[in-house]
């Protein structure tokens, strides 16, 4: 009986620290009114682990304009979020990042993508298993996919991590936006107990690492 009880407790602590966990959550919806232009900005797409944690990382880069959660890697059509976060599709979670060329390169976010999480664990990313949780960098161009595997390369080289890097380097095909709920959920839902225990202390280890790369209002935490 204090076996069941003790493997009760684990289950609810895990669904309290996990990206899954929002039954409890207020859908905050984002209305297109309130939305800037962003056709003058270029894109990337990467996926590394839950995106509210993904989409905070890079909104606080410079020369970052916005950074949409989403979903993309799968062939499903229109996915839903109770779909990809229980690893019913193909697909993994993401983000798209608007960005100013003139202010970050693409090799940045690059930089930006592998200094963020641990490029190491298959299909999973802290304390979120699945592979909607792979690591994944996509390229659009020849020259976006030289630069990620040059950079992987770079990493092995100067032995960063102590594990091979198994991020998936993969041809973009299909973004689909996350629902409005999602977007910027961090800055929206900070008393949420994921994103105090994960998604902050991610994002702030991210500042301490790359100072040079925050925007001048960023702050930790």
């Amino acid at each position: 009986m204090r076996l069941i009880k003790l493997n009760f407790l684990l289950f609810i602590l895990f669904f309290a620290v996990s990206c899954q966990s929002k039954s409890n959550n207020k859908e905050v919806a984002v209305t297109g009114d309130s939305q800037p232009d962003l056709s003058q900005y270029e894109t990337a797409y990467f996926a590394s682990g839950c995106f509210w944690c993904v989409e905070a990382v890079f909104e606080s880069v410079k020369g970052v304009k916005e950074a949409v959660s989403g979903y993309s890697g799968g062939s499903e059509k229109y996915p839903t979020y109770k779909q990809v976060s229980y690893g019913k599709t193909s697909h993994a979670e993401a983000v798209k990042v608007y960005y100013n060329p003139n202010e970050v390169s693409f090799e940045t976010l690059v930089k930006v993508f592998f200094g963020s999480h641990d490029p190491t664990t298959l299909n999973q990313q802290g304390p979120d298993k699945g592979t909607q949780y792979r690591s994944i960098a996509f390229y659009e161009t020849e020259e976006e996919k030289e630069i990620i595997e040059s950079y992987i390369k770079k990493l092995q080289t100067d032995k960063v991590f102590k594990n091979p890097i198994v991020t998936e380097v993969v041809a973009f095909k299909k973004f689909w936006e996350a629902e409005d709920y999602h977007q910027d959920y961090e800055k929206l839902h900070p008393d949420n107990s994921y994103v105090k225990n994960v998604s902050v202390p991610r994002l702030n280890k991210f500042k301490k690492q790359f100072p040079e790369l925050l925007k001048e209002d960023t702050k930790l935490h």
